[in-house]
């Protein structure tokens, strides 16, 4: 896959208020694995292999156990996830993949179940964030791994 254009030298200003952002996701109150959850998840629909390359090693070099990384894409028949995490997941399928109803309120619900107020809408935030770096990369064809060193993710020891 050959880039298409460096958003970073682009628009610099505009990716970094975007960076901005997604630190500030870093310091909520959501806990980091639930949101790498929804960050590979959202990548897997938006078929952005730059985000779920970074994310999958992100999630490994924070210790989370690779079968649970190879079961995301079927999280609904796998018995690896909370209650919680399956709640994020649904919610995070449901925004990235919005139907012309909208979201049910039998999501909201069961959303509201495992989520306080200002945890789902930090959710719903950590959602419309990975939404948009995907777009950004699918739109641009950043090609996996061309930030690992940058990024420390060639200590997860994934590469090919």
């Amino acid at each position: 896959m050959t880039a298409r254009l460096d958003t970073t030298t682009q628009s610099p200003q505009l990716f970094r208020k975007f960076g901005e952002i997604s630190m500030a996701l870093k310091k909520s109150s959501l806990e980091h694995p639930l949101q790498a959850l929804v960050e590979i998840r959202a990548s897997q629909i938006n078929g952005c292999t730059f985000c779920l390359d970074m994310h999958v090693k992100q999630a490994t070099l924070q210790g989370e156990k690779p079968l649970r990384l190879h079961h995301v894409a079927g999280w609904r028949e796998s018995t690896l996830f909370s209650p919680r995490e399956r709640a994020a997941l649904a919610w995070t399928e449901a925004l990235t993949t919005l139907s012309p109803q909208g979201v049910s309120d039998e999501l909201y619900r069961q959303v509201r179940g495992e989520f306080s107020e200002q945890e789902i809408t930090e959710l719903t935030y950590a959602v419309m964030v990975i939404n948009g770096w995907n777009r950004l990369n699918v739109a641009f064809r950043t090609p996996p791994g061309v930030l690992d060193q940058a990024y420390g993710l060639d200590k997860a020891g994934l590469a090919v």
